[in-house]
């Protein structure tokens, strides 16, 4: 492949969440920023939405790796998509608390309260993050909200972070569950990069990837191109962005131009057609 014409020690633009990567782009600081401002006050529910492909679980990883330096215990479920008793069995099995010998959901919560509280009494915050929670249940969500009811007369016992697409404000929006919508209390929204942050974006990768060339792997207005054709999407522009080198690569040059940009988004609107998912 491309890595030792470019001087590269690893892929720079892979679709995976490697927070090795991460970028600091402003919506994604601000999210970060809200995360633990709302961690630090006892917020019962935190809501972070955006786009396929705006960062949502990279955020999640960063947030996590954050928590691992405190006091805090964590619990992380990827694809919550259980009923009420599976996701509350999910909960406890990720903070370590034994409940499948239990069939009554009253001796589950009774339990699940009793280990809370033995955290809170030794300082510790427990934060679970439900990523691909437009995928929750209705049933579910509103059964969150019970769980958020497990308290003492200072602190919450328990934080959910709730990390989705779009449609999960369509699943809140919900007259049912208004009870937990009213509980949100920090909400943030993820948008694509900006064309500046783009360019900083493709430097930063490259460099993370071990670039040392005397310029820049990507000229303007491949930059530029890329920005357009990603509408500013991370995973999106690294699908280009991998493509543009290799067409780089195919022709010989040191760098990404514009015309390499067009090569890659012509491809990927290919293979989009044939699959259903580009217009």
């Amino acid at each position: 492949m491309y890595l030792s014409h470019f001087g590269l020690g690893t892929f720079p633009f892979g679709i995976t969440p490697d927070t090795e990567f991460v970028f600091s782009t402003t919506a994604h600081q601000e999210a970060f920023n809200a995360l633990m401002v709302a961690t630090e006050n006892g917020e019962g529910f935190i809501k972070i939405t955006g786009e396929v492909g705006t960062g949502k679980t990279l955020l999640c990883r960063r947030y996590l790796n954050a928590l691992a330096g405190t006091q805090a215990i964590t619990a992380y479920l990827p694809n919550p998509q259980l009923e009420p008793r599976p996701l509350l069995l999910s909960i406890a099995e990720e903070l370590g608390i034994d409940l499948l010998q239990y069939d009554y959901q009253f001796h589950l919560v009774k339990l699940l309260n009793e280990a809370l509280l033995e955290h809170a009494k030794a300082g510790r915050r427990v934060i679970v993050c439900l990523d691909e929670a437009q995928a929750i249940p209705i049933a579910t969500l509103d059964y969150l909200r019970l769980l958020s009811n497990l308290e003492t007369e200072k602190v919450k016992l328990m934080q959910v972070v709730l990390f989705g697409q779009p449609e999960l404000d369509t699943n809140l929006a919900q007259e049912s569950i208004r009870q937990l919508r009213q509980r949100i209390i920090t909400e943030y929204r993820l948008t694509g990069l900006t064309r500046n942050e783009v360019g900083h974006y493709l430097a930063h990768r490259a460099r993370v990837a071990g670039y040392r060339g005397n310029g820049e792997l990507f000229d303007k207005n491949a930059v530029r191109r890329l920005h357009k054709a990603s509408e500013g999407v991370p995973r999106v522009l690294n699908i280009l962005a991998h493509k543009a080198l290799l067409a780089a690569f195919g022709d010989g040059r040191q760098a990404v131009h514009g015309q390499h940009v067009l090569l890659a988004a012509q491809d990927s609107a290919k293979i989009a057609r044939r699959i259903g998912w580009w217009s």
